[in-house]
Protein backbone atom coordinates (compact mmCIF):
# COMPACT_ATOMS: atom_id res chain seq x y z
CA UNK A 1 0.00 0.00 0.00
CA UNK A 2 1.66 3.52 -0.87
CA UNK A 3 1.91 5.74 1.62
CA UNK A 4 2.24 9.56 1.10
CA UNK A 5 3.29 11.98 4.07
CA UNK A 6 3.48 15.42 4.13
CA UNK A 7 4.84 17.98 6.15
CA UNK A 8 5.65 21.80 6.12
CA UNK A 9 2.86 23.27 6.87
CA UNK A 10 1.87 25.80 9.16
CA UNK A 11 1.18 29.61 9.90
CA UNK A 12 3.21 32.77 8.29
CA UNK A 13 2.30 36.16 7.45
CA UNK A 14 1.75 36.99 4.13
CA UNK A 15 5.07 37.90 1.58
CA UNK A 16 6.43 34.59 3.54
CA UNK A 17 7.44 31.41 2.24
CA UNK A 18 7.10 27.75 3.19
CA UNK A 19 8.38 24.52 1.73
CA UNK A 20 5.89 21.28 2.04
CA UNK A 21 7.57 17.90 1.59
CA UNK A 22 5.67 14.90 0.55
CA UNK A 23 7.57 11.60 1.71
CA UNK A 24 6.29 8.34 -0.73
CA UNK A 25 6.67 5.03 0.20
CA UNK A 26 8.06 3.52 -2.87
CA UNK A 27 10.03 5.16 -5.33
CA UNK A 28 8.30 8.41 -6.78
CA UNK A 29 9.68 7.14 -10.16
CA UNK A 30 6.74 4.52 -10.06
CA UNK A 31 3.89 6.84 -10.46
CA UNK A 32 3.15 8.87 -13.74
CA UNK A 33 2.75 12.34 -12.05
CA UNK A 34 2.32 13.87 -8.28
CA UNK A 35 1.05 16.91 -7.37
CA UNK A 36 -0.23 19.20 -5.00
CA UNK A 37 -3.69 20.09 -4.59
CA UNK A 38 -5.58 22.61 -2.15
CA UNK A 39 -8.63 22.86 -0.56
CA UNK A 40 -9.84 25.91 1.35
CA UNK A 41 -12.93 25.67 3.99
CA UNK A 42 -15.92 25.49 2.05
CA UNK A 43 -14.75 24.93 -1.53
CA UNK A 44 -13.94 21.99 -3.53
CA UNK A 45 -9.99 20.54 -4.09
CA UNK A 46 -8.44 21.94 -6.72
CA UNK A 47 -4.60 21.51 -8.86
CA UNK A 48 -1.89 23.71 -7.42
CA UNK A 49 1.24 21.72 -9.56
CA UNK A 50 2.15 18.77 -10.64
CA UNK A 51 5.28 16.78 -12.21
CA UNK A 52 5.14 13.88 -14.55
CA UNK A 53 7.54 10.75 -14.14
CA UNK A 54 9.59 12.69 -17.08
CA UNK A 55 10.08 16.08 -15.07
CA UNK A 56 7.69 18.34 -16.59
CA UNK A 57 6.04 20.48 -14.32
CA UNK A 58 2.64 22.17 -14.53
CA UNK A 59 0.93 25.05 -12.25
CA UNK A 60 -2.54 26.25 -11.77
CA UNK A 61 -2.29 30.62 -13.11
CA UNK A 62 -3.06 31.79 -9.43
CA UNK A 63 0.87 30.47 -8.15
CA UNK A 64 2.92 30.78 -11.15
CA UNK A 65 5.80 32.35 -10.25
CA UNK A 66 5.30 31.97 -6.75
CA UNK A 67 5.34 28.35 -6.52
CA UNK A 68 7.82 25.54 -7.53
CA UNK A 69 7.61 21.89 -7.64
CA UNK A 70 10.53 19.63 -7.75
CA UNK A 71 11.75 15.98 -6.51
CA UNK A 72 14.21 14.08 -5.06
CA UNK A 73 14.57 10.42 -6.52
CA UNK A 74 17.10 9.49 -3.67
CA UNK A 75 14.75 10.70 -0.76
CA UNK A 76 11.52 9.76 -2.83
CA UNK A 77 10.02 12.73 -1.89
CA UNK A 78 8.34 15.80 -3.98
CA UNK A 79 8.59 19.39 -2.64
CA UNK A 80 6.40 22.23 -3.06
CA UNK A 81 8.13 25.57 -2.18
CA UNK A 82 6.06 28.13 -2.10
CA UNK A 83 7.02 32.27 -1.76
CA UNK A 84 5.12 35.20 -2.15
CA UNK A 85 2.49 33.97 0.22
CA UNK A 86 -1.03 35.45 -0.10
CA UNK A 87 -3.96 34.90 2.53
CA UNK A 88 -5.75 33.19 -0.65
CA UNK A 89 -2.94 30.86 -0.59
CA UNK A 90 -4.57 29.53 2.96
CA UNK A 91 -6.17 25.98 2.84
CA UNK A 92 -5.05 22.30 3.49
CA UNK A 93 -2.76 21.39 1.20
CA UNK A 94 -2.46 17.43 -0.30
CA UNK A 95 -0.25 15.23 -1.90
CA UNK A 96 -1.23 13.40 -4.98
CA UNK A 97 0.45 10.50 -6.75
CA UNK A 98 -0.58 8.72 -9.59
CA UNK A 99 -0.13 5.53 -11.73
CA UNK A 100 -1.80 3.22 -14.35
CA UNK A 101 -2.60 -0.29 -12.43
CA UNK A 102 -4.14 -2.43 -15.75
CA UNK A 103 -6.21 -0.21 -17.36
CA UNK A 104 -6.94 1.78 -14.46
CA UNK A 105 -5.35 4.72 -13.30
CA UNK A 106 -4.85 4.72 -9.41
CA UNK A 107 -4.64 7.97 -7.12
CA UNK A 108 -2.83 7.89 -3.95
CA UNK A 109 -3.61 10.78 -1.49
CA UNK A 110 -1.60 11.57 1.94
CA UNK A 111 -3.62 13.00 4.84
CA UNK A 112 -2.88 16.86 4.54
CA UNK A 113 -1.32 19.69 5.78
CA UNK A 114 -2.78 22.60 6.46
CA UNK A 115 -0.63 26.25 5.65
CA UNK A 116 -2.39 29.50 6.73
CA UNK A 117 -1.32 32.83 5.87
CA UNK A 118 -2.13 35.95 7.57
CA UNK A 119 -2.59 39.16 6.43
Amino acid sequence: QVQLVETGGGLVQAGGSLRLSCAASTSIFSFNAMGWYRQAPGKQRDLVATITSGGSTNYVDSVKGRFTISRDGAKNTVYLQMNSLKPEDTAVYYCNAGQYYRRDYVDYWGQGTQVTVSS
